[in-house]
């Protein structure tokens, strides 16, 4: 029994390495990486790697949603450390900054949008979720107008992210989200209004 226990810590820093090679070669744009290298990148044997992941789209699709798992860990941590309006501003800044993570892995996640993967809506519904927890903190502090909800947010970030194909459009997505930040504390009861910069 003691000898299974480095064993599964093991596989798990195997699957970890795993998922660092993965992301690294997705969001350094080889987004063909090839299993083997990814393993090779990894230090494990190919073998190792199709133990964790049955499929090159299984390993993707964890990488993304690795990615998401962070992001939406975010708002409780901004809550603690920042006034509610302000970890709004930032975490809508850290989506900007996943769509732009997202445009990096959008060839390696094609595959899985051609699947009946969950994986998609699942992510936009905990985004969502987060960003509920923020503008319901805000509309509490009475620093953010209520009657917005998380998912009405996310569509209009969906909006200013479906530029990313354009040249300069992340400077653009983030001068648009701060125009659409000072917009949910424009009217909110105990706001005083300015613009952050």
């Amino acid at each position: 029994m003691s000898s299974s226990r480095p064993l599964r810590a093991d596989a798990r820093r195997n699957r970890e390495a795993l998922l660092s090679a993965a992301r690294e070669a997705f969001l350094g744009g080889d987004t063909d990486a090839h299993v083997e290298d990814i393993a090779r990148s990894a230090g494990v044997a190919v073998g190792t790697l199709y133990r964790h992941f049955e499929t090159r789209e299984a390993l993707i699709e964890e990488v993304y949603r690795k990615e998401v798992d962070d992001l939406c860990a975010a708002p409780s941590a901004l809550l603690n450390r920042h006034a509610p309006d302000e970890a709004l501003r930032r975490f809508l800044l850290l989506l900007v900054d996943h769509a732009a993570v997202g445009k990096g892995m959008s060839v390696a996640l094609e595959g899985i949008m051609a699947t009946n993967s969950p994986v998609f809506e699942t992510a936009r519904t905990r985004m969502a979720n987060a960003l509920t927890q923020l503008l319901d903190a805000g509309a509490e502090a009475g620093t953010v107008r209520g009657g917005v909800t998380g998912s009405t947010l996310l569509r209009a970030l969906g909006g200013i992210c479906g530029m990313r194909a354009t040249e300069g459009w992340l400077g653009e997505a983030q001068q648009i989200t701060a125009l659409l930040f000072d917009g949910l504390r424009y009217g909110a009861p105990r706001a005083t209004w300015s613009r952050v910069p």
